[in-house]
């Protein structure tokens, strides 16, 4: 009777649909004994000529492989076997099933090296890395994808370009209108200012805002305590002030967030926090896979409070690597990572010296690595002078895009409230920078050095 891992070489030799399809998940630990040995040289001359190769060229590689008697052997038997073309199996039967088997060995696997990493036989991974072995194991699936066709799937695509799902739209006019429509799906944003200009501010009004249009919010802070971060988030969200929450009843504390609970349509919001430098889009990836097991949470975005105090997966402790090599890998950890979980993520990251006292920062003004601009898809700054802060109010400035052409773009006014961590839209058309509120002072806005009638 033939084995599953002789109908698999049988097929791998004769049905090219079924090679094309499962070479690239298959591995040689999948196999035993003989029959790993053949997959290997097959495995080594598909991927060298791009094709099924014949058994005569398989004959002359098994001959570099030092193989004594008995494995010679056993190797001619197996290759009488795979070698009869004639009933060969279903082959999308044998993918389903070849997806199972090599799902099971993976599995095999896993369990096997946990062991290992139990007992310090594995002296490379740490018990920390073995759900994400087990987890990784559980999810093979042989993806049939292989992009999308321009003209079949036309309507497909019109279908994405035209959903109210394909974006999230920012809770503020003036950040709709900068990005084109809202937040993109799979895509990192990052809003750029000094210290104190108001990165954590917008990004936990956005969090409470995104919750209250009924999505699930995922809050990463390394700066600031969970405490402190849902402290700024419910000051919005209760409309009080930070210093005057503590001033309330628990009862009134509590009966005003459930009416915010009510009013949310259940979008959820979670805080977590990581020490400063030590949270990396493995850790992020981690959290997002208990989430889902533990609390049913899958976040709509992510924030990521912020960029620069983040470690990479990729590069440990920093080591020898520079700054911009460094920062861009986080960058694009965190991308990836909006990616795979089909998610908005948006961070924050500090201007520079030379750029702190400017009025219209540029690209370049990133302090921790101009890499971090390179995988971003929306990127824009917060300015604010002294003439700005007595008014309460703040510039948004569009620095990149990949979701409109820049050049039509206008600066932005915007108010904010420090004391309530809120932002709000001022009442002016996208057209003009002018505010209602401050055309009386045309005298003070001369002075503040900032263009208002771009």
């Amino acid at each position: 009777m033939i084995t599953i891992e002789q109908s698999i070489l049988k097929s791998l030799l004769h049905d090219e649909k079924y090679a094309n399809k499962v070479i690239a998940y298959l591995e040689e630990d999948y196999f035993s004994d003989t029959s790993q040995t053949f997959f290997s040289a097959y495995k080594t001359l598909y991927d060298k000529y791009n094709k099924i190769p014949t058994l005569s060229a398989i004959a002359v590689t098994l001959q570099n492989y030092s193989l004594n008697e008995e494995e010679f052997k056993r190797v001619g038997e197996l290759v009488a076997v795979v070698s009869i073309k004639e009933d060969l199996p279903d082959t999308q039967w044998l993918v389903d099933e070849t997806e199972e088997y090599c799902r099971d060995k993976a599995i095999y696997d896993a369990v096997f090296r946990s062991l290992n990493i139990i007992d310090g036989i594995d002296k490379q991974l740490d018990k920390f890395s073995i759900p994400d072995m087990l987890e990784d194991a559980l999810s093979i699936s042989f993806d049939n994808e292989v992009g999308s066709d321009y003209f079949d799937d036309a309507e497909k695509r019109f279908d994405h370009y035209t959903s109210d799902d394909a974006r999230l739209k920012f809770p503020l006019d003036c950040l709709n209108y900068l990005s084109n429509g809202g937040h993109k799906k799979k895509a990192l944003s990052c809003v750029l200012g000094t210290t104190n200009t108001g990165k954590s501010a917008i990004m936990c009004y956005l969090a409470g805002e995104f919750m209250k249009m009924n999505k699930n919010v995922l809050y990463i802070s390394m700066e600031m305590s969970e405490e402190d971060v849902q402290e700024r988030i419910d000051a919005n969200l209760l409309d009080v002030r930070t210093d005057d929450i503590k001033k309330l009843s628990k009862e009134e504390f509590i009966k005003r967030v459930h009416d915010i609970k009510k009013r949310s349509l259940g979008g959820r919001l979670v805080v977590k926090e990581y020490p400063t430098g030590t949270g990396t889009a493995a850790h992020f990836k981690q959290l997002t896979k208990e989430l889902k097991q533990k609390k049913k949470f899958e976040p709509d975005i992510i924030f990521v409070d912020y960029l620069g105090i983040c470690a990479s997966s990729r590069y440990k402790n920093n080591g020898s690597v520079n700054s911009y090599s460094y920062q861009k890998a986080i960058a694009e950890e965190l991308r990836g990572l909006a990616m795979e979980l089909d998610c908005a993520m948006m961070t924050g990251a500090q201007i520079n010296r030379g750029g702190a006292s400017s009025t219209s920062p540029e690209m370049t003004d990133v302090s921790d690595s101009f890499g971090i601009v390179m995988a971003l898809d929306f990127f824009f700054a917060l300015t604010t002078d002294e003439v700005l802060q007595e008014n309460g109010q703040q510039l948004m400035h569009l620095l990149k895009t990949r979701w409109g052409n820049k050049a039509k773009i206008k600066h932005q006014l915007v108010n904010i409230d420090f004391d309530k961590m809120r932002y709000t839209d001022i009442k002016h058309t996208t057209n003009t920078l002018e505010s209602t509120d401050r055309q009386p002072d045309r005298q003070k806005k001369a002075t503040s050095g900032i263009d208002f009638d771009v």
